[in-house]
């Protein structure tokens, strides 16, 4: 059973190229902090590890953990299957480890929807501007342009789901970025006061979709 001293469970949501993969290994170099590593069909990227970056399983395992209802969420995302188990996380907040989720707003909604009985915060993270999202994906070890295009048009998609969030942060700067997540889940966790600006995050949202 669940008790105060749980650990917490931190969303970090963003469009591809936002760069929440690379502020959750941030974060969990903070002690207690633990990231929660998924399962995926795709293939391996230069410099991914099996097992401490992601599970890298094929589509009939994959198929098999849904099967079997071992997936506290998952979703497909550009042609590939991403989830998470359950059993791993749930033993790690037993253990008041706060677990780190790096999953898009698909796998988000799964996890609010469940309503476990342990504290959950949620971050969508953001980009400075379009230009500056196209720049971050064309330059990832991509051969074709054409994917970087594909991401985009996603972003236009994705970028709607800022609402379903509690806080939605700007990566214009990665260590103010990371401080700023690192401050809101402090504020969450000890009741502490919040600097969270919501009218300018609104404005930001107008600008990206605009």
């Amino acid at each position: 059973m669940p008790s105060e001293n749980d650990g917490v469970m931190i969303v970090l949501s963003s469009p591809s190229g936002a760069g929440k993969t690379t502020l959750v290994k941030m974060l969990s170099e903070i002690d207690n902090y633990e990231i929660s590593i998924s399962h995926t069909t795709r293939q391996p990227r230069p410099n991914e590890e099996n097992k401490k970056d992601y599970y890298f399983v094929n589509e009939d395992e994959f198929k098999r953990l849904i099967n079997n209802q071992e997936f506290l969420e998952y979703a497909k995302v550009f042609g590939n299957f991403y989830g998470t188990t359950r059993t791993p996380v749930i033993d790690k907040l037993n253990k008041g480890k706060n677990v780190l989720f790096d999953i898009d707003w698909q796998g988000a909604d799964q996890i609010k929807n469940k309503k476990l009985d342990y504290k959950l915060i949620t971050f969508f993270i953001l980009p400075p501007s379009k230009e500056v999202l196209f720049e971050r994906l064309s330059n990832r070890d991509m051969k074709d342009k054409l994917i970087a295009d594909e991401r985009m048009k996603q972003f236009e998609r994705d970028v709607l789901h800022w609402i379903n969030y509690d806080y939605v942060v700007i990566n214009d700067d990665l260590e103010n970025c990371y401080s700023k997540i690192n401050n809101l889940i402090n504020a969450e966790t000890s009741d502490g006061s919040k600097d969270y600006d919501s009218k300018y995050i609104r404005n930001h949202i107008e600008k990206l979709t605009s």
